[in-house]
């Protein structure tokens, strides 16, 4: 009982190994909970209103989340983690919109959409966590390091500013291109497949096949990564505290699916939110250099311009767009989706 209880207290990345274990048991179900209960059928189809449901539970359990991360760890931990899951959650309608790229690229049914994004939510769980951990052990070993995520936000946001919209083409994406290289793919899905056994074109030897399912969960992890390259330095730039880190990441990254059916069809009414995400991810580039310099900027400083920011992007994008249709059934670019195309070249 005393061994328990030490594991429990000892210190992991900053906080007792229970708090960790207690946010992975809350992940866990609420990820059995959405495959086991809400979704047991794999071809379940998500209409719009079932996805602002899903949508509202996964914010509420977030900010009730945070609203005991402000009780239990202090004010300063609470804001932190308010500011940087309201980034993230920003952040993602960007992953909305390349993934609804991928799926029209790739021709996927909207009944076989939700079995990518839950296993690609894996993916980005373990992503995540790969790169907030390293993130946490450079910065705590190199604090310069700070430096040069200021100044990549800083670049980020004016390229953000400055890029003029344009549809990336999936097709070029060299990562596809390297997977048709390399990998047998079918040309028609298989159901909710991701592989399928098939005799080869030659040989006639049943061999394994990816199906263009696999393809397009690849490429959804790909986005994820790319992205990530922005959204990991700029929630450091908010907080060094792992935990907070994570924690808030994780949430904003779990509604994601339930996010993406409802705003799929309407992404394009947020095409002025990249000048407000830009406008942040200049912020809190300048916010690492004043706290280097200077000393920590006050936590509700940080939430309050974040807050604004992007609330006026999102009502500007409301009211400049009313009645604008999609562009060809898909949505056009609004936001660091540019900046993939960039990454790729």
């Amino acid at each position: 009982m005393d061994a328990l209880l030490a594991f429990l207290t000892a210190d992991f990345l900053g906080k007792a190994t229970w708090l960790w274990l207690m946010f992975i048991g809350i992940v866990i179900a609420l990820l059995v909970f959405d495959l086991g209960v809400l979704h047991r059928d794999p071809d379940h189809v998500i209409e719009v209103k079932e996805s602002l449901w899903l949508s509202a539970m996964y914010i509420s359990l977030a900010l009730a989340f945070g609203a005991w991360v402000w009780w239990y760890l202090g004010a300063q931990s609470g804001m932190e983690y308010m500011t940087g899951f309201l980034i993230e959650k920003s952040l993602a309608l960007d992953n909305v919109f390349v993934i609804a790229l991928i799926f029209t690229y790739f021709a996927i049914p909207q009944k076989y959409q939700h079995r990518v994004l839950f296993w690609g939510i894996l993916g980005v769980i373990v992503l995540r966590a790969i790169m907030i951990g390293l993130g946490a052990a450079i910065v705590s070993e190199w604090s310069w390091v700070l430096w040069i995520f200021g100044a990549f936000l800083l670049i980020t946001g004016i390229k953000m500013l400055w890029i003029i919209d344009n549809m990336p083409d999936i097709g070029t994406n060299p990562l596809l291109k390297f997977l048709k290289k390399h990998m047998r793919v079918t040309n028609e899905l298989h159901g909710h497949r991701f592989f399928v056994t098939q005799p080869h074109p030659v040989t006639n030897k049943a061999v394994v096949w990816a199906t263009p399912l696999f393809f397009a969960l690849i490429l959804v992890e790909f986005a994820d990564l790319v992205f990530a390259v922005d959204s990991v330095p700029a929630i450091f730039a908010i907080t060094q505290d792992p935990f907070i880190v994570y924690t808030s990441n994780i949430f904003a990254i779990l509604g994601l699916r339930a996010l993406y059916f409802a705003l799929a069809a309407v992404i394009h009414r947020f095409t002025y939110l990249k000048y407000a995400l830009a406008v942040v991810l200049i912020f809190i580039g300048c916010k690492i250099f004043y706290n280097q310099i200077y000393g920590k900027l006050d936590a509700w400083i940080s939430l309050t311009v974040t807050f604004s920011l992007l609330a006026a992007g999102v009502l500007y994008s409301l009211w400049k767009t009313r009645g604008a249709p999609p562009v060809n059934g898909v949505p056009p670019a609004a936001g660091r989706a540019q900046a993939v195309v960039i990454k790729q070249a």
